[in-house]
């Protein structure tokens, strides 16, 4: 190994996780994970063996296979609402009513956790929207003034015969509707 070795190490790591920052600004990155977890979490409780000393316990009731399809499920619109950004209204929507679905279907949600997990991922991918690109920096030209003079700013215009009204329904009585609106 050489000296140059660990820096040129660093700057690959720095590269990618920008990379990955980059992209991850670009979709509704913590509303998929929090469905995903919450998904987990719904699909783990009623297949663990939980210890407690020598009692193994397992969670073996009917909601099982809706457990399983429930997480599996938000799982997927997790993964979903990364990849696929048209469908993340859908995908956030599907999550909420799968979170609001698996209360009385499997175990309380994954025992409340799981649900509010998959119901926060839902909302945030249904309240994401995209940013704007942003736009590009007029070069910056030569002002008139530059010879170290300082600019004084233009007196505003003023009409002495321009009434000053906030009113913007047309209803004035300067402009003889007498206080009525006009329906057409």
């Amino acid at each position: 190994m050489s000296a140059e070795t660990s820096a040129a190490a660093s700057g690959q790591f720095t590269r990618r996780r920008l990379q990955f920052r980059a992209w991850r600004g670009t979709r509704p990155f913590w509303g998929g994970l929090f469905t995903m977890l919450g998904g987990f979490l719904i699909l783990y409780f009623p297949y663990a063996h939980l210890q407690l000393g020598h009692l193994t316990m397992t969670m073996g009731t009917p909601g099982g296979s809706s457990s399983l399809i429930i997480g599996a499920l938000l799982m997927v619109l997790g993964i979903t609402l990364w990849f696929q950004l048209h469908t993340r209204v859908f995908a956030g929507v599907a999550a909420i009513l799968l979170a609001l679905v698996s209360i009385p279907l499997s175990n309380i949600g994954g025992f409340i956790v799981g649900f509010l997990f998959s119901l926060i991922g839902g909302a945030m991918a249904v309240a994401w929207a995209p940013g704007a690109p942003p736009q590009p920096q007029p070069p910056a030209e030569a002002a008139p003034g530059e010879g170290g003079a300082p600019q004084t700013a233009e007196p505003p215009l003023q009409y002495p015969d321009a009434v000053e009204s906030n009113d913007l329904s047309g209803t004035s009585p300067a402009n003889g509707a007498n206080g009525r609106h006009s329906a057409g």
